[in-house]
């Protein structure tokens, strides 16, 4: 299929391929497992403020349907494309299944910069890709949530939109919403907090003590500063952080909290310390027990894997890790304990889940109800890709990836091809 191209989708392919080697799926079928069910391309157009007209780029990608509805986000970014958006569709479905969620993965997004945006511009253009999103989109065919670039507030714009369009306030069109309009407590943060969550297993698992570990977390968005705070929280001590615009590392520890009021007043973290400023090329590679790639994809590659001084790569973002970067991993046999991203950032779509079922129900959970219950989900799906490991002697990546597939290519069969 030529539709999907590009380096990220290319990487999401060889993944699933390696996978379905080691699972013996017929060649026959593996196509109809990996490539998304609908891909959607629309023109966004937008009034700038200057006056001008710009068409802006959207695209929204439906992996498949066969367990539930799509879930997933959507990016703003001015360096997405088709074969992006797909992959991460496709991460997504392993996701879900391997945390036992009733979707299939999904993802989209706008091809723009949201940081040049002003808020009046950001507005117009969510408000009109989700309106040419709308005959493709519905709390039972596909729900949204944030992403790279997107907000609460994006998503807010995204529920009303579809609202206005059909006449009824509709919440459960999209997850990550603020609680004012039917969010849920905790989604904001729960990315973050289950990557902590899961660094704290994988600590349990290597009999690695928190409060003598030092972690180094790549990029300080949402997910990142979060992650960040939480192991703070666990006595964990961070020693380095970057954003876009910056990279700080200092063996002593940086002080996490000025850091997070200087990026909060900011917006970056650029200008906060010309002392423990480095170059943030290097800052995956500098000495640490944890490393949080908590960025963008293909991060750790052939190329610098076998520079790695961390003992749990723990992945925040999605894709971080090239295939290559895995083979130089496996065949220095590097004992770094991986916790691959379709387990270690599934946090944040756990929640999302558990804020549409309360959209649905309209019954709405405390905030330790929440977190009680994303700690049961993610402790099951950590056990099972353990037991995957230890059972079959697979990588990590594999053990969780298998899983995943697993379930999305039995539930195809059993349902059968229609007609």
């Amino acid at each position: 299929m030529t539709l999907y191209s590009g380096p990220v989708f290319a990487m999401a392919r060889e993944q699933f391929n390696t996978v379905a080697d080691y699972l013996e799926i017929p060649h026959g079928e593996r196509d109809r497992v990996l490539y998304p069910k609908r891909a959607v391309a629309v023109s966004v157009p937008v009034h700038m403020d200057d006056g001008s007209e710009v068409v802006f780029e959207g695209y929204r990608v439906q992996h498949h349907l066969t367990l539930g509805p799509t879930k997933g986000g959507t990016r703003y970014s001015p360096k997405l494309d088709l074969g992006e958006v797909a992959a991460l569709a496709v991460w997504m479905s392993w996701k879900c299944a391997l945390a036992g969620l009733p979707y299939g993965g999904a993802k989209g997004g706008v091809n723009c910069d949201p940081y040049k945006l002003s808020r009046r511009e950001l507005e117009a253009v969510s408000r009109r890709y989700m309106q040419e999103m709308i005959p493709f989109v519905g709390p039972h065919i596909d729900v949204m949530a944030p992403d790279m670039g997107t907000n609460e507030q994006v998503m807010a714009w995204f529920m009303d939109t579809y609202s206005m369009y059909h006449g009824t306030t509709t919440t459960e069109i999209v997850t990550g919403k603020p609680v004012s309009c039917g969010g849920t407590q905790g989604r904001r943060e729960a990315t973050g907090r289950g990557v902590a969550h899961l660094v704290g297993r994988a600590m349990e698992r290597i009999g690695m003590k928190p409060a003598a570990a030092t972690a180094i977390v790549q990029g300080f968005g949402n997910v990142g500063a979060v992650s960040a705070q939480a192991m703070a929280e666990r006595g964990v001590r961070i020693v380095g952080i970057s954003d876009h615009t910056a990279a700080f590392y200092d063996p002593k520890g940086l002080d996490l909290p000025a850091m997070t009021a200087y990026a909060a007043r900011n917006g970056v973290l650029k200008g906060w310390s010309s002392e423990a400023e480095c170059d943030p090329a290097s800052l995956l590679t500098q000495p640490c027990d944890v490393l949080v790639p908590a960025a963008v994809e293909q991060v750790i590659t052939g190329a610098n894997a076998g520079a790695l001084k961390c003992r749990i790569l723990a992945e925040g973002a999605n894709g971080p890790t090239t295939p290559e970067a895995d083979r130089v991993l496996r065949d220095a046999g590097r004992d770094i304990f991986v916790i691959p991203d379709i387990l270690c950032n599934s946090g944040g779509v756990v929640v999302s889940y558990f804020e549409w079922v309360q959209d649905l129900q309209q019954f709405f959970w405390d905030e330790t109800e929440v977190l009680t219950r994303l700690g049961q989900v993610l402790d099951r799906a950590f056990t099972r890709v353990m037991d995957r490991v230890a059972a079959d002697r697979i990588s990590h990546r594999d053990a969780a990836l298998a899983l995943g597939v697993e379930k999305v290519r039995a539930a195809k069969q059993v349902r059968g091809l229609f007609p």
